[in-house]
């Protein structure tokens, strides 16, 4: 191989690794995230504090307030898990839809999510029982070549009752009498299967079994 050629491969690995380094950047602070959701489904105090970056600067900024630093975010957690605690306890907080991105030096990121699931808060001689959703906002920063979260916002959209629903029960009722979908603009062409229950249809599969490399079956 000549020089030439030599410089030539050198050149072509260094712009792989521009490409794949923010990729598995992006793979370590995906799996940070969702360390952070594991966590929470049992409210593991010391865990989730530990995801945080030891700056005075880290932030958790949730629908009771704000909490300023390592040790903040550590009071919130534990008075957290102190209140809520037991084998009934489930704070499962699925984090979902993440977009991450990378700043072009590697030490900082952005981060955006949706929180969905549900919790079951013992609270005196029973259970409250809730459904949630809402967006997360995360900064990260990497320290000593570890990502942590440096600024973690967590705005709900909705919490309630699964029994009553997120929309007021008026604003449901008002509802009551109206075709649900409505009349759809003009359509080109009808659909060939109906898929919602009890249809028993099983959207296909792109792909096949990733053991037996067999189609499934349908």
């Amino acid at each position: 191989m000549s020089v030439e050629e030599l410089e030539a491969r050198v050149k072509e690995l260094e712009e792989q690794v521009k490409v794949l380094k923010p990729l598995k950047d992006i793979e370590e602070i995906k799996r940070l995230q969702r360390a952070y959701g594991y966590y929470l489904e049992r409210m593991m105090a010391d865990e989730l504090a530990d995801l945080f970056s030891d700056s005075s600067d880290a932030t958790l900024s949730i629908w009771v307030g704000i909490y300023l630093g390592k040790e903040g975010i550590k009071r919130f957690f534990h008075g957290a898990s102190e209140e809520f605690h037991g084998p009934e306890l489930l704070h499962q907080v699925m984090q979902l839809s993440g977009i991450v991105d990378v700043a072009p030096d590697g030490k900082t990121a952005m981060g955006r999510w949706y929180g969905f699931g549900a919790a079951s808060l013992p609270r005196g001689k029973g259970v409250i029982q809730q459904l949630m959703d809402g967006v997360y906002l995360v900064e990260y920063i990497k320290e000593n070549g570890v990502w942590k979260i440096l600024k973690l916002t967590w705005n709900p959209i909705y919490m309630c009752d699964p029994d009553v629903g997120w929309v007021a029960p008026e604003r449901v009722a008002a509802a009551a009498d109206v075709e649900r979908i409505g009349t759809p603009p003009k359509i080109d062409r009808p659909r060939e299967f109906e898929t919602l229950y009890p249809s028993g249809y099983i959207t296909p599969f792109h792909f096949k079994h990733p053991v037996t490399g067999k189609e499934p079956k349908t």
